[in-house]
């Protein structure tokens, strides 16, 4: 990206025509030739830092607030806006010459699922044209896969990512796209051709504070970001579909289970390995078939196969190429060395993925024992942990607590607020949480089902100290079955293929 550089002209009206290098909204990044951004922060405002801005090299500060002649160092152009946030996404969409308007653009909101849908839809889009994702689990396009910060980054790096996929010859995009995100504005500089609504379950009440703020962040995509003569995507199953479909300004296509809608599932069969429907379309009955587990992973596949067939892919290759799709690291992980009981991880942590996790585990453990391995996370919503132990209660006959990010909490006590929840299981607090896995393990007998939930394959843990090196669920539960599982004898540590 130091090949970029613009006018400032360009970017604003009436400014003089000085080159620009580059735009920052942080006063340490500055370098020679940039516009620097005054962004009101909630810890620091940007208006308190421009006199390091113009030291590192600023040409242009772009404020809001009144400033004395004293906060205005010389060296640089003053531009006044009323808010820094709606200029700073407009002018980013310019200075990366708009490359959200040169791409297919998919947004995906909801509780849960983003992850999946935005990739499911990068798989299935490849066959035709190449396609970028950016979410939380990596940014990607091409053979290029970066390490996010966050599900929906910040503009700048937004817009600049989005021009180099542009470059790379992209020509669809996938984008998770957070309620935080929404809120925060990072998005404002992106039309989306479709909006995908995935779900609203109980989740990030910490910040929203209510679910009523929190709906209201997600519904931004639908009712602002979407283009007029895009399409909406939406749940008919979820309670705030009639809602969504109100404010809408784009085309609304619906998908479910329950209701008739345009895209909808019905004789569900799921396996451990597999799970087969009939997708009715328009009338007509498409047998389905994906590798793809559980039950709400078919909402995740019909709200693909939407996305994808209303924006001109043709259904028969989409439903062929859902018989095998990319496997996820860390979501419904099926562990498989040759052991003879099933050990999935997944980064439930949320009552609505905790919930459809363990009900996955009891229906394919059948008359076999559930043990999951779960605690929550530190310094975050409090109240959904004594829920958790009631879905724990409810569905599995082995419960282990265990830390999951605790920050500066005592995971005792943490599981002790789980415990309110607990009445009829039998649980035990084991806080080292690779000997947690290892105990769920050593304790699987043959059918049984180890359900390692919520932190999938995160390579760290949150810890008082801050953030620890953490081996990931998946590679500790691999490393144990190998080790300490009554089995490991007749396993190997070369993942079998999956029989299909």
């Amino acid at each position: 990206s130091d090949l970029m550089k613009m006018r400032l002209s360009k970017l604003f009206k009436n400014a003089p025509t000085t080159n620009v290098t580059g735009l920052c909204f942080d006063s340490r990044k500055v370098k020679e030739g940039n516009v620097y951004f005054c962004l009101p922060g909630i810890m620091h405002d940007g208006h308190e830092f421009i006199s390091q801005a113009v030291e590192n090299g600023a040409i242009c500060v772009v404020y809001s607030k009144e400033l004395t002649r004293e906060q205005m160092p010389e060296g640089a152009i003053y531009i006044r806006v009323d808010n820094v946030t709606d200029a700073m996404n407009q002018v980013a969409r310019i200075f990366y010459s708009k490359p959200s308007d040169k791409m297919l653009m998919y947004g995906v909101t909801g509780t849960n699922g983003k992850s999946t849908i935005t990739n499911i839809i990068r798989n299935i889009r490849n066959l035709k044209e190449p396609c970028g994702y950016i979410g939380t689990i990596a940014i990607e396009y091409g053979n290029v896969r970066l390490q996010p910060d966050l599900t929906t980054p910040d503009a700048l790096f937004l817009q600049g990512k989005l021009s180099e996929m542009v470059r790379h010859g992209m020509k669809a995009c996938a984008l998770e796209v957070s309620s935080h995100g929404l809120a925060q504005h990072r998005v404002d500089g992106i039309d989306f051709d479709v909006a995908i609504f995935t779900n609203l379950t109980y989740d990030h009440l910490d910040y929203h504070g209510t679910m009523e703020s929190y709906f209201e962040a997600k519904s931004l995509l639908f009712s602002q970001r979407v283009k007029p003569d895009g399409i909406a995507i939406l749940n008919i199953d979820d309670a705030k579909y009639e809602d969504l479909c109100k404010i809408s300004q784009a085309r609304v296509i619906s998908y479910g289970i329950e209701k008739e809608c345009d895209y909808r599932a019905i004789n569900i069969n799921i396996y451990s390995d597999c799970t087969k429907f009939d997708l009715i379309y328009r009338g007509k009955t498409y047998p389905v078939t994906t590798n793809l587990v559980a039950m709400y992973n078919v909402y995740n596949l019909l709200a693909a196969i939407a996305a994808l067939n209303e924006t001109d892919m043709d259904l028969e290759l989409i439903l062929q190429a859902c018989r095998k799709l990319d496997q996820i690291d860390g979501r419904m992980e099926q562990i498989n060395l040759g052991q003879p009981f099933h050990v999935i991880v997944d980064f439930a942590h949320t009552p609505d993925g905790m919930e459809q996790m363990l009900q996955f585990g009891r229906k394919i453990a059948k008359n076999h024992k559930v043990i999951s391995v779960f605690g929550s996370a530190g310094k975050r919503d409090v109240h959904k942990r004594k829920v958790f132990g009631e879905l724990a209660d409810k569905y599995a006959d082995y419960i282990i607590l265990t830390e999951d990010d605790p920050r500066d909490e005592d995971p005792a006590q943490i599981a002790d607020q789980i415990k309110e929840g607990i009445k009829n299981t039998n649980q035990v607090f084991i806080q080292n949480r690779y000997e947690a896995i290892r105990q769920a393990i050593e304790s699987a007998d043959k059918g049984d089902v180890v359900l390692l939930l919520g932190k999938g394959d995160e390579p760290f843990i949150y810890r008082e100290e801050g953030r620890a090196p953490y081996m990931g669920d998946n590679k500790i539960a691999k490393e144990c079955i190998l080790k300490y599982s009554k089995y490991a004898s007749e396993c190997t540590d070369t993942q079998e293929e999956k029989k299909s």
